[in-house]
């Protein structure tokens, strides 16, 4: 039989073959910039949500920052079909925070659109972003203006864009930091957003520039990763950074790949830019939107690190220098939670916890009003979804931390308030099996009735189906949500994973094959970490606890008694694929 390809559809001597998923995308994507058609935005709120195009539904409002909210039931409700729950006629708006810097006029926008459009709900996400959930189409225009106002924006919050460009939210302070790299995280972002340059690119695109020592931005799971280094240069000292790629979570995990190169500071915004021109580029990764991210060039293409170093310095038009060592972090808690000296004398900054990384518009503008009363009215939001306060006089941290506390936002706490980061789960999101943020919050109220003597820290990452969007593969325990039959009907259910970490021995969780509904978690917590408390052996960290024990092990002390490995991806709904968030 003779093809014939005409734009993305094959045409056979027998007839049409329909589109797959991919080729639509793509072929959607070429025929229109989103970001320059705010207009139709205006008129589909004038004329309603029935009038907006199965297009800009699936596609074109990704580019904004903005999806078509989930039914509650997720991607195993009665109205799901093609690997997505059935959408309802309101939207998720997410908010891009470069370098999760925010000020506390910005803060109270958000505040009031929280409270005018989403219900009084908010979220902050792991790339210090912050969701709105429940907002209208006649809303939707509204929400933008006012955080363009603001100086904010959704565009290339969501979509095959390049995404937030994430930081340390202690940049500029952190009395430890080899540079400020901030400005670059915000140069890179407006060099990225909204630039139709790199409108239509395979699939999302994350970036990470950081001048911290403990890398609390991740840069190991970004499809770019710059982190400062210093090198001596005639007896000068010069920071610059090294440069990692093709990060990335998902259903395929993947460490980003370092490669041989010291880039210099006036060279890190061109770097990001090149290496955005080798994805865009990669007609390869187009054919299957499963496998359309950067990381797979590596996983499925046989690309090495020489290769892409070269190709990006084609791109470039020089070569870049050699690499000089550079210190992974260790086994470092990075939550910036509690009260911290800044570089500036008699200046610290105080971290609140965000359980859940929910949050109200009374807490943000309480938030808000502190930031100012206390402080010169900056604040940041960090990838453990929680906030931070900065230029706190020494003597007034302990009143304000006071005052966090007192609305809910902890500047102490226990290690499963602090440590515990959710994903939107079945609540607004089509793709998600379980609901994780009321149960986040539920199981963490469970682990410090169970455990309060528990001492440690601890990642304890919840996410809602294979996707990681809860990020469980870096956790110190993560659990990813599944469905069980128990007595003849399906339960939320989650599957566990141990010791994953990034830094010095940065590796992923690694799967246990156990098992168990979702109410009976906290009983399988308290049995490992009872386990581990009475077992371990001096200083030993979690992580060095469960490298210690095998699979055999420590499903037995999860379950109180021996059992067998159940495999991980099997369940008894579809597992959603090609998520966005």
């Amino acid at each position: 039989m003779g093809f014939l390809f005409l734009g993305t559809t094959l045409m056979a001597t027998t007839g049409m073959v329909k589109e797959t998923k991919a080729q639509r995308v793509e072929r959607l994507k070429r025929e229109k910039n989103a970001w320059e058609h705010f207009d139709e935005i205006e008129r589909f709120a004038r004329e309603g949500f029935d009038s907006i195009p199965k297009e800009w539904l699936g596609t074109y409002f990704r580019a904004w920052g903005i999806y078509t909210q989930g039914d509650g039931q997720g991607v195993v409700g009665s109205g799901a079909a093609g690997g997505e729950g059935k959408a309802v006629p309101y939207f998720m708006v997410r908010i891009r925070i470069p370098n999760g810097q925010l000020t506390s006029r910005q803060l109270r926008t958000v505040a009031e659109l929280s409270r005018r459009h989403a219900r009084g709900t908010a979220d902050l996400t792991v790339r210090q972003n912050v969701q709105l959930h429940w907002v209208t189409i006649e809303g939707l225009p509204e929400v933008m203006r006012s955080l363009w106002r603001a100086g904010l924006t959704t565009t290339a919050a969501c979509g095959d864009v390049a995404r937030n460009v994430t930081g340390c939210p202690l940049a500029g302070v952190d009395a430890g930091e080899l540079c400020d790299a901030s400005p670059l995280a915000i140069e890179a972002s407006r060099e990225l957003a909204g630039n139709p340059y790199f409108y239509n690119l395979p699939r999302k695109f994350k970036v990470s520039i950081t001048g911290c020592r403990v890398w609390c931005a991740y840069p190991e799971i970004n499809d770019v990763g710059l982190t400062a280094v210093v090198r001596d240069v005639r007896g000068r000292r010069e920071a610059g950074f090294a440069l990692r790629v093709g990060g990335g979570l998902s259903a395929d995990p993947h460490l980003a790949v370092p490669l041989d190169v010291f880039v210099q500071w006036d060279q890190a915004v061109p770097v990001v830019r090149a290496v955005a021109e080798v994805f865009r580029d990669s007609d390869m990764l187009r054919e299957n939107r499963e496998r359309a991210r950067l990381k797979f060039l590596f996983l499925r293409h046989g690309w090495t690190a020489e290769r892409f170093q070269s190709e990006i310095e084609r791109r470039l038009g020089f070569l870049l220098d050699p690499a000089v060592p550079s210190e992974p972090p260790r086994d470092v808690y990075r939550d910036h939670i509690g009260v911290h000296a800044q570089k500036q004398p008699g200046l610290v900054t105080v971290g609140a916890a965000v359980l859940r990384g929910r949050i109200s518009p009374d807490q943000m503008l309480a938030t808000a009003d502190l930031a100012e009363g206390f402080a010169n009215g900056e604040v940041r939001t960090t990838t453990m979804q929680n906030l931070l306060i900065l230029n706190v006089p020494a003597a007034r941290a302990a009143a304000l931390a006071k005052e966090l506390d007192a609305i809910g936002l902890r500047v102490g706490g226990s290690p499963f308030f602090r440590g515990a980061v959710a994903c939107s789960g079945t609540e607004f999101c089509k793709l998600a099996i379980t609901e994780t943020k009321s149960y986040a919050r539920w199981l963490v109220e469970e682990m410090e009735d169970r455990l309060p003597e528990f001492d440690q820290d601890l990642r304890l990452h919840v996410t809602g189906c294979p996707n990681s969007c809860g990020q469980h593969w870096i956790a110190d325990i993560g659990i990813e949500g599944k469905k069980m039959k128990v007595g003849g009907r399906l339960v939320d259910a989650y599957y566990f994973c141990v010791g994953g970490g990034l830094g010095e021995h940065a590796g992923f969780a690694r799967p246990i094959g156990y098992r168990c509904p979702a109410d009976e978690v906290p009983g399988a917590l308290e049995r490992l970490l009872r386990q581990y408390l009475a077992d371990r052996s001096g200083g030993e960290t979690l992580r060095r606890f469960f490298s210690r024990h095998t699979d055999d092990d420590l499903r037995a002390f999860l379950a109180g008694r021996e059992v067998v490995a159940v495999p991980r991806d099997p369940s008894p709904g579809p597992v959603p694929r090609g998520a966005e968030l």
